[in-house]
């Protein structure tokens, strides 16, 4: 999966989601307060705008219904027959619409398409969304877009934001060497190509949107987040009477062509009709089929794309004198990355040898070394900061938009907020640098982690970052996997996302790219549509 995988954690105990990666309202612990009633987080800065009406931007179709009252789904009026008439219904959809992933109990199914597959995990029925919350994630999204490109132009912040982090974490330090090694030689990226993901939970206490994270490599599920919302628009239709739901209520999402469009764009930009497009992919992918959803560009735009994986690339792969990237005796025009993001990714030097190379060459980069770094989630941290947005952003409107939808994120440098961390670590998220999910600390394991690092010395502090525990809602939802219906309280995680294209000064695309909702069990700390927990989803705007 791509590292917009950083999946819904949740404490059964307290009834506290967790985060899965990135943002923050300010690095001074003076922001932080806890409301003694429920140890929930405060942030007047979001508060105070709260209700204000934004316009979408591509948000599909727009529906005035903050004056009605909120949609609530009552699962238990249903009874088994009926909801097992809408699973059959919806695993037909499944299969019929390309719905699907690779069995993990079939050998082939991550390398040999059209084998082994199995319909994707999903919920059975959208979930509710307030509209106001929707407008605003759309809003904000081409501003990060915007926000992305222009942090990742100033090397010098990268590599100072990142600077101690390197000495405790290899990957990122070897990620930084790459870095390091484009600023030297001066090398430029005049076209630059961004298809990212920013994600969200609403917090239930404050009604506020908070973010989690910004995906700037590998965001996944653009080809599926498309294909269920279609499939819960079409069981509106046929169901929609009896359930008393409306299918227009879920928005159109489009995230599967606007995504192909921008990387169809990007390679016009390059000007050679003969280059290819190279997709980098892990050697075994059971989520293949939604990569060839965005990245089958040859009947839409009559684009030759070809998959490789890093060691592939070392192996076929070669840059000639003017920047020209060849594999495989193919130039490439475009490398999107489905692989990278992660230190699995790169079992030995063939996988960092093939980075480099990509990164020397001429050939269009979704993302560039600087576009991955400045995903980091020490990155977002620094940008939290007072007035370091405006280092990057000059309209005033835009830097209070992004800030009302950050939430408290913080360096382990701050004292204060970690003494408040060991005293509640329910409260707080402890992340590494790492993308793809599963790599997050929670509860007492904060605790203890924050103990030993101040028994060990500050240098390892670097390597992580505090944020805050979200409180999302939890309702009752029906989730589907395996052809198999359960009944469950469930959290969800929003992701909108954002395709970005500029040639030197001339901005080609920024928009709002579509959506994808993630679902889960709210009784683990584990996460992820692949690792069995959470399942696509799409809303319901109420």
């Amino acid at each position: 999966m791509g590292s917009g995988c950083s999946y819904l954690s949740y404490s059964s105990s307290t009834c506290i989601a967790t985060p899965l990666s990135i943002s923050s309202s300010s690095s001074s612990s003076s922001s932080f307060k806890l409301n003694p009633r429920s140890f929930l987080f405060h942030n007047p800065t979001n508060l105070s705008t709260q209700l204000r009406n934004q316009t979408p931007l591509r948000c599909g179709r727009s529906l005035e219904m903050e004056s009605q009252k909120p949609i609530m789904f009552d699962v238990e009026k249903f009874d088994d027959d009926f909801v097992q008439n809408l699973v059959y219904d919806a695993l037909v959809w499944s299969s019929l619409h390309g719905l699907v992933v690779g069995d993990k109990t079939y050998q082939k199914s991550g390398k040999v398409p059209g084998v082994g597959m199995m319909h994707a995990p999903i919920a059975l029925l959208p979930t509710p969304f307030p509209e106001i919350h929707w407008k605003q994630a759309c809003d904000v999204a081409p501003i990060f877009n915007e926000l992305v490109d222009r942090v990742s132009l100033d090397g010098k912040f990268i590599q100072d934001s990142l600077s101690r982090t390197k000495k405790v974490d290899i990957f990122t330090s070897r990620l930084l060497d790459i870095h390091s090694k484009m600023l030297e030689s001066n090398k430029k990226e005049d076209i630059r190509l961004g298809l990212h993901r920013s994600d969200y939970m609403l917090d239930e206490e404050t009604k506020s949107l908070l973010q989690i994270e910004m995906n700037t490599i590998s965001s996944s599920f653009s080809g599926l987040g498309r294909l269920v919302s279609e499939l819960h628009q079409s069981l509106l239709r046929s169901y929609g009477d009896h359930l008393g739901l409306d299918s227009e209520r879920v928005p159109k999402n489009a995230s599967t062509f606007q995504f192909a469009d921008a990387m169809a764009k990007a390679w016009l930009e390059y000007n050679n009709p003969r280059a290819v497009i190279m997709v980098v992919v892990q050697p075994e992918e059971r989520n293949m089929y939604d990569q060839h959803w965005q990245s089958s560009l040859r009947n839409t735009h009559n684009i030759v794309t070809i998959r490789k994986t890093l060691a592939e690339v070392e192996n076929e792969g070669r840059v000639l004198e003017d920047g020209t990237l060849l594999v495989g005796g193919q130039e490439v025009a475009l490398v999107y990355f489905r692989s990278g993001y992660s230190p699995t990714d790169y079992p030995s030097e063939s996988e960092w040898n093939a980075r480099l190379l990509i990164e020397q060459s001429s050939a269009v980069k979704c993302p560039s070394i600087a576009y991955h770094l400045t995903g980091t989630k020490k990155i977002q941290q620094e940008l939290a900061k007072p007035g370091v947005l405006e280092r990057f952003l000059d309209n005033k409107e835009d830097i209070a938009k992004l800030r009302k939808c950050f939430a408290g994120l913080w360096s382990l440098d701050d004292p204060e907020i970690v003494k408040k961390a060991i005293e509640k670590p329910e409260l707080f998220v402890m992340k590494p640098q790492r993308e793809g999910g599963g790599n997050n600390i929670y509860g007492d394991d904060v605790r203890e982690n924050l103990l030993r690092l101040q028994k060990d010395g500050e240098e390892e502090n670097a390597a992580y970052i505090l944020m805050q525990r979200i409180f999302p809602k939890v309702s009752n939802m029906f989730l589907v996997r395996e052809g198999v219906y359960h009944k469950d309280q469930a959290i969800s995680e929003l992701g909108v996302y954002g395709a970005y294209l500029r040639n030197k000064e001339r901005v080609i695309v920024n928009e709002q790219s579509g959506y994808l909702m993630r679902t889960k069990v709210s009784s683990s700390n584990e996460g992820g549509v692949a690792a069995g927990f959470a399942v696509l989803d799409s809303i319901y705007l109420n």
